[in-house]
């Protein structure tokens, strides 16, 4: 754990990729800037079409847009604003090297962000990686994947998503992608935090092999200085499920507030 100054909170940060057992390439991406509260993890889409450079460059061009910001980060809808300006140049950075690399023609990248502000997490997506929170006992999925298994029944043709795969529509379908377009739809929110708090961004590849109540039950059982264990035990069960394909992800922990300890007030 360690005490930023643009936090109210401790934070505790982990984060794994890993091949797979099925794919011969790993395609996803993942960026932890610890000092800046930021994460960011990406899954490149395009098989032989560099969906690797796209995911890299999805990484770099969100870690560079916080590296050059100078502002202190107190405002939350403002914060959630300039995530969705990183991932809109991070979208016209890939579709611009796309155009000009032939062998780039038709990649794309998935995305998930989080920036932490003082007592919040500001957060945006394109596609379906996913962020979840695991807060005391309740488990829940605060992103919304952009795909065309999700937009089928939130258009109310199936009330599930096993009823929707029974009937064959397939999970890997994305409505949207960083790359495909000059212009690409960025979905953010503000949520706040708490003491005990655990965050997971993550690519399919875990999410798609591992059942929602395995990985509430994994991140349950952290305990002090063990968040490097539960990524370690997230990427083994994936791959002992089949591991078909690259899984990647990054774990944030929130520990003791400032004021809980130190009397400190926030600085907005």
């Amino acid at each position: 754990m360690f005490r930023p100054s643009f936090c109210a909170f401790e934070l505790e940060f982990a984060w794994r990729t890993d091949r797979g057992r099925v794919r011969s390439r790993n395609e996803d991406a993942v960026a932890v800037d610890a000092e800046r509260g930021l994460v960011v993890v990406a899954d490149g889409v395009g098989g032989s079409s560099a969906g690797d450079v796209a995911s890299r460059l999805a990484a770099e061009t969100i870690t560079e847009r916080f590296r050059r910001q100078t502002s202190v980060r107190t405002d939350s809808d403002k914060a959630r604003l300039f995530v969705e300006a990183a991932v809109e140049e991070a979208n016209v950075s890939i579709w611009r090297h796309a155009k000009e690399q032939i062998h780039c023609a038709g990649m794309g990248t998935t995305v998930v962000v989080g920036a932490v502000g003082w007592d919040w997490l500001a957060c945006a997506h394109v596609g379906d990686s996913r962020i979840y929170r695991l807060r005391a006992d309740r488990f829940e999925q605060l992103s919304r994947d952009h795909s065309f298994i999700q937009e089928v029944i939130d258009q109310g043709f199936f009330t599930s998503r096993e009823d929707a795969k029974r009937y064959g529509i397939g999970e890997n379908i994305l409505t949207r992608a960083l790359g495909s377009s000059p212009g690409v739809g960025v979905a953010s929110d503000v949520c706040e935090l708490a003491t005990g708090d655990i965050f997971l961004f993550c690519t399919d590849g875990l999410s798609g092999m591992v059942p929602e109540d395995w990985l509430r039950q994994i991140l349950g059982a952290v305990e002090e200085n063990s968040l490097e264990s539960a990524a370690d035990a997230l990427i083994r069960v994936a791959n002992e499920r089949g591991g078909n394909d690259n899984i990647t992800l990054a774990l944030v922990r929130i520990g003791m507030r400032q004021d809980e300890t130190s009397g400190l007030a926030d600085p907005s």
